[in-house]
């Protein structure tokens, strides 16, 4: 996960606090710290653990000025939460001032960073972002950007979308396979690159269009340019982009993310009909895929359950215990909605099960006659090595469990989840182009000890 946008603005009072307010709009992608790194006369950066609007108040943001900003949300994959590995990093060295944001997640980063320890360089975190930090700073040296992030590109394996700041330049670079979104657009006298199109809205800006896989945009001098630094023969765009992580009012490598989750809902429902009263989605991610499935099947859609607003996504907390229990504060079930009624609930996925089974529990314990459960995505079977917080199968109750056994362990009285297939056809976008590693254990790149089908074919 994690959300990063860069800001250009010709008023650099407007800056930083345009920067602000398209953190906040990704405020889901991460929700354990924030920070915003800014270029006028020197660099400024300013970063805590929390939500946005925790650390960040108008007398911070006033002293952040610049006509150039990035920002960071982090949810943590690679190095605990904790301060030290809020982002965005900036280093200073020969080359000058470099600020790095980055969304996604270094399958190499551990032998990258030995390294580059063993050439002497010292290490502040524990994030593989720190490692970019280091090999930009001495691929700058001697290259222009292009050239370096061309090196970059050689270096690193695995998912990287960046907001730079590199000297007097804004640049936002999105690795050769597309794992992780990021697009830009233009506002009043400026531009926003954001990982998804809703920031760029909350801006008052327009879309001008997706940053390709292996393209950057540099931005100097209030002039803006896309420059190709990499290729690759086929990409491997996140499906959970468009399962869970994005906003539904975000539009990715031109799909709208509502219209895949309302064809999802729609394609559910004819691959899973069930003999229910009302549909329910399990807010908020199953929303849109349960009016999906309400307009295909003619069943009511009215709600089971009421979410408090004011609890973070479940899935992206870290620690299990923590998600355990903002499940308890974070759901209430509607009694006079499900009282004596066959109910089925829809979700985006199942990865753990425990939520899963807390919420059948809660509706049935509501009066429900009976309680179905929809899902939304394939079995979630393989760990994901690009930046989702599942990294063993031992955590992933489908790596182990028929679909009938997961239906028994969430008590639910019937189980179905979306083919593979109606994933794709929802979707849109050639199989090939998606990484689909976590529902069918074929990587897009080579990781130790997992299979990579197109390495393979590669060699």
């Amino acid at each position: 996960m994690c959300g990063i946008v860069g800001v250009y603005s010709d008023d650099d009072s407007l800056t930083s606090r345009i920067a602000y307010y398209a953190l906040f709009s990704l405020q889901h992608r991460g929700q354990e710290s924030a920070g915003i790194s800014v270029s006028g006369e020197e660099v400024r950066v300013y970063k805590g653990m929390g939500l946005v609007n925790e650390v960040f108040d108008d007398k911070i943001l006033s002293r952040l000025r610049g006509t150039s900003a990035i920002g960071h949300v982090r949810y943590s994959t690679t190095g605990e939460s904790k301060l030290e590995n809020a982002q965005p990093l900036f280093v200073k060295s020969k080359s000058g001032t470099i600020s790095v944001a980055h969304n996604g997640n270094l399958v190499n980063y551990k032998d990258l960073r030995k390294n580059l320890e063993s050439d002497g360089r010292v290490f502040l975190t524990e994030s593989d972002t720190e490692v970019i930090a280091h090999l930009l700073s001495s691929f700058l040296l001697n290259n222009d950007v292009e050239e370096a992030l061309a090196l970059l590109t050689e270096r690193l394996c695995g998912s990287f979308s960046l907001a730079l700041l590199l000297n007097k330049k804004l640049v936002g670079y999105r690795d050769p396979l597309g794992f992780k979104p990021l697009c830009v657009g233009r506002i009043e006298n400026g531009y926003v690159i954001a990982s998804e199109s809703c920031a760029i809205d909350s801006v008052g800006g327009e879309l001008i269009r997706d940053v390709k896989p292996g393209e950057a945009v540099i931005i100097e001098g209030g002039e803006l340019r896309f420059e190709r630094i990499g290729e690759a023969e086929q990409k491997a765009i996140c499906v959970f982009e468009y399962i869970y992580f994005a906003r539904p009012d975000s539009i990715i490598d031109g799909r709208s993310v509502y219209s895949v989750r309302f064809d999802i809902g729609r394609t559910l429902a004819r691959e899973s009909p069930v003999d229910v009263d009302i549909i329910s989605p399990v807010p908020d991610s199953g929303t849109t895929s349960s009016i999906g499935y309400a307009f295909e099947s003619g069943i009511p859609y009215i709600e089971a359950l009421i979410k408090n607003r004011y609890v973070g996504r479940t899935f992206i907390m870290p620690g299990q215990k923590s998600r355990e229990l903002s499940v308890q504060l974070k759901m209430n079930a509607l009694k006079e909605n499900v009282r004596n009624r066959r109910v089925l609930l829809i979700d985006d996925s199942i990865v753990r099960g425990t939520t899963s089974r807390r919420i059948v529990d809660l509706v049935r314990k509501a009066g429900a006659k009976e309680v179905h459960f929809r899902v939304g995505s394939p079995p979630i079977i393989s760990p994901c090595y690009f930046g989702i917080d599942m990294s063993t199968r031992e955590e992933l109750i489908a790596s182990s469990k028929t679909v009938e056994d997961i239906r028994k362990t969430i008590n639910a009285d019937s189980l179905s989840y979306l083919s593979l297939k109606g994933l794709i056809e929802s979707v849109k976008i050639e199989e090939g182009d998606l990484c689909l590693a976590c529902l069918t254990s074929d990587y897009p790149v080579e990781v130790p000890g997992e299979i990579c089908l197109r390495c393979s074919a590669r060699a």
